[in-house]
């Protein structure tokens, strides 16, 4: 079937979902993220011009590469699989646009020596941590990775999350900013084994996935910056109170400040700084334009995330009342209260009854009664 998004026209296998098929995989649950990704792709040339070149490197039908070889990037993609690579070089014809198709590992194109991207894009699917190395010894100025395997990153499959991402997941009730700290994590960590430091310009979590934009610096420096930028969260499941450390080496307290609970549970490390850059976000809403189907959808996103106050974990209000035994109170009357009280406190993202705050749980709960 022909699909439209943006300014161009593609073929995909005739599918919906996330499921595997023997066809050439096309998702049309994804329009979101690639919309995000064009207009991301717009707002980070005015950030750097020097920026040319993409790298789509899970190309399936190619259609994340043909819309930025229509926003005019130059393209490269790459497939192991026969009938993406041709369907991709069909896709790309349609549209009267050039680019190179590799019917090649991501890997491998990525390890040549003559090739260096200055942007690639990770979209595997499942966990892109088997492409990280490639992409960060490889890619000049940004790389944009998605994650889908969501359970491993936010602890509801401990074991595997412990394992792909040599980090402690939790499944908390923050689960979703979890997920997304425990992937900027294990990415920082790997860039910087290549000396690379990494600066998150814009991370949501959507539809059951991660993605994040990181800009790279290469200096050592920077690298030693990302590092330091990790740390661990420690979580009291009796009381709902939580608190970070930075450093890579975790220190739990032996029970809860706030209630005495003695089952703290540590997660890390997790990326504990900013996760995306406001000023950035709101470049990228100029960038949104009316040939995007998810516009609308895309604009209250990153107005969220621009509003998004800058703390590490998020709360659930409903949670915090269940716990309480007290039915809740509309957000933005919750929201004042915590400010009137003499707390910074903003909606996230994550869903519509979490918020952060700086103020702790027992605070929150003090300021409510």
């Amino acid at each position: 079937m022909e699909v439209t998004e943006g300014t161009v026209t593609v073929a995909v296998p005739e599918q919906s979902g996330d499921a595997r098929t023997e066809d050439v995989f096309f998702n049309p649950d994804q329009q979101l993220n690639r919309d995000l990704t064009v207009a991301t792709l717009s707002a980070y040339r005015e950030r750097e011009p020097r920026a040319e070149s993409y790298f789509d490197a899970m190309a399936a039908s190619g259609i994340r590469g043909v819309r930025a070889a229509a926003d005019g990037w130059t393209v490269s993609m790459a497939d192991v699989d026969p009938d993406a690579v041709d369907l991709c070089r069909e896709n790309l014809a349609r549209n009267d646009l050039d680019g190179t198709v590799h019917y090649q590992d991501a890997n491998a194109v990525l390890h040549d020596a003559e090739t260096v991207f200055d942007v690639t894009d990770l979209d595997p699917f499942g966990s892109p941590i088997p492409f990280a190395d490639a992409a960060f010894a490889n890619t000049r100025d940004l790389v944009a990775v998605t994650a889908t395997d969501t359970a491993p990153l936010c602890g509801a499959h401990f074991a595997s999350g412990k394992r792909r991402y040599s980090a402690v997941p939790r499944n908390t009730e923050y689960h979703p900013e979890m997920g997304l700290r425990i992937l900027l994590s294990a990415l920082a960590r790997t860039a910087a084994r290549y000396d690379v430091g990494v600066t998150p310009i814009l991370s949501h979590v959507s539809d059951h996935y991660v993605r994040t934009y990181l800009d790279l610096s290469h200096r050592a420096t920077d690298a030693n910056e990302s590092i330091d930028a990790l740390g661990h969260v420690y979580h009291c499941p009796e009381c709902l109170h939580r608190e970070h450390e930075y450093g890579l080496t975790a220190d739990p307290p032996a029970e809860c400040q706030v209630c005495g609970g003695t089952e703290v549970l540590t997660a890390g490390p997790v990326w504990l700084e900013q996760t995306h850059d406001p000023a950035f976000v709101e470049v990228v809403r100029g960038e949104l334009d009316e040939t995007m189907a998810t516009a609308t959808r895309a604009d209250r996103l990153l107005d969220r995330l621009a509003g998004e106050l800058d703390v590490p974990m998020h709360f659930d209000q409903h949670r915090l009342y269940k716990r309480w035994s007290e039915p809740a109170i509309a957000m933005d009357d919750f929201l004042e209260t915590l400010s009137d009280a003499g707390f910074e406190a903003s909606r996230t993202h994550y869903d519509g009854t979490t918020f952060k705050t700086t103020a702790r749980v027992d605070e929150i709960r003090a300021a409510l009664h």
